[in-house]
């Protein structure tokens, strides 16, 4: 592997204080027993206890390894050796690779081994797949019997009870629905434990969401009379997850394709990138990325590039979830994002979008000559008089982007409200 970038070591810092505070280790004085070699960087520096830190990176995965308490990843130590081995400031520790790199490495290599012997003794077993499929659908099928359960439970205590409930309760649930193979469904769980104290419409967010855990609910019990599509959008909502070898066989569509924008989130357990695109038949898609603690997420696309890349699309009703099958190159940079709707407009296509798919939660739209008005959380005025309140950007952030201006604005509809991704000042689309 190549020497890397000061800058790629920079976009893989989890935050700025972090970047910050692994900038004031990169000096000789804490690091003592660092080397490289063609997939590993290593050393240990010195703390505030007795005992430095080991530090290793995998810089092929990549992956990162530090005995400090840190929960992010990379962490400063981390941080702070790539960024000396990029400067090739890194002290070279001979050419033996350090005993605890060497052991990480091992293990990442045993655990590798394992994993491929598992997956190929499961494909090639056709009984041994048939059973695991009936085994998990007996595990589903329990777990959403005790949600049922537990929902009707709910309703009778009183929706006003659920408030007082300590995060704890929620938790619970959500650990029973792992258990129970139903990871997305917990995911929702967990998330209401805190929007319940968090949001002022907590009231009508939960009388909306447990209305649509029961309709999933009776939707999994006649799974078998359900549409391809529909039964697709169903295992989404309840997390169980397409094969991407399965996806990668089935047909690509070409490019160019445009970005419209992009949303990164972490919950502290998981990384998640949400990056939209439309291809050139208008196609609207949407790429996820995912990445565990100690991993990497995929390099974000800039909003307005155009992108010639394969792309193929996973089962499920419109946008579909999609993944790259082709390297990406990149074509250059688009002057807008296309003809866009108002408020109204684009409220009746996200009704259309959940007659067909009720589960989803999250609509891509891109509006039309809307202003950005002040206020708490600030909102998109259209022309017609319509307005939708933002979440996730500061309305005064937008308008010193826009000048209250009339623009175009790409964005996810959510529970009501407008996450802004994208907007086209000027000719250019840049990201508020």
């Amino acid at each position: 592997m190549g020497r890397w970038s000061e800058e790629k070591v920079i976009s893989a810092a989890p935050d700025p204080s972090s970047l910050a505070a692994a900038r004031k280790l990169t000096r000789p004085g804490p690091w003592s027993e660092t080397g490289s070699n063609d997939v590993l960087v290593w050393g240990k520096c010195q703390g505030s206890g007795q005992t430095p830190y080991q530090v290793s990176v995998d810089i092929a995965a990549p992956a990162y390894r530090c005995s400090c308490p840190s929960r992010k990843f990379p962490c400063k130590h981390a941080l702070a050796l790539l960024l000396l081995w990029a400067r090739e400031e890194l002290a070279d520790g001979g050419s033996e690779t350090a005993g605890f790199a060497e052991e990480w490495a091992a293990q990442r290599a045993d655990r590798a081994v394992a994993r491929e012997r598992r997956q190929s003794e499961q494909q090639t077993d056709p009984a041994a797949q048939a059973k695991r499929l009936a085994d998990r659908l007996a595990l589903m099928d329990a777990g959403i019997a005790d949600f049922a359960r537990w929902l009707t439970d709910l309703v009778r205590t009183g929706l006003a009870s659920a408030r007082n409930q300590p995060y704890s309760w929620w938790d619970g649930v959500a650990g029973r629905l792992v258990d129970a193979q139903l990871p997305g469904l917990a995911e929702q769980v967990r998330a209401m434990g805190s929007d319940v104290h968090a949001r002022a419409d907590w009231a009508d967010h939960l009388l909306l969401r447990s209305g649509r855990w029961w309709a999933m609910t009776k939707a999994w019990s006649i799974r078998d009379e359900l549409t391809p599509a529909e039964f697709a959008d169903l295992r989404v909502a309840v997390g169980w997850a397409t094969a991407s070898a399965e996806v990668q066989s089935s047909e690509a569509l070409p490019g160019p394709w445009l970005v419209l924008g992009a949303h990164r989130s972490d919950d502290g357990r998981l990384q998640q990138q949400r990056t939209w695109l439309r291809g050139p038949d208008g196609t609207v898609v949407l790429v996820l990325d995912f990445a565990a603690q100690g991993e990497v997420l995929a390099t974000p696309q800039l909003a307005g590039a155009l992108l010639d890349v394969a792309v193929a699309r996973y089962p499920g009703s419109a946008p579909q979830r999609a993944m790259f099958t082709s390297p990406i190159a990149p074509r250059g940079l688009a002057d807008g994002l296309g003809e866009g709707c108002s408020i109204a407009q684009a409220l009746d296509l996200e009704s259309a979008a959940v007659a067909l798919s009720p589960w989803r939660g999250r609509h891509p739209v891109l509006f039309a000559g809307v202003r950005v008005c002040p206020g708490e959380p600030g909102w998109l005025l259209d022309s017609a008089g319509d307005a939708l309140p933002l979440v996730g950007a500061p309305a005064d952030s937008l308008l010193a982007l826009t000048g209250s201006h009339p623009i175009h604005v790409f964005g996810e509809l959510e529970d009501g409200r407008v996450r802004p991704l994208s907007v086209v000042v000027d000719g250019a689309v840049v990201t508020p």
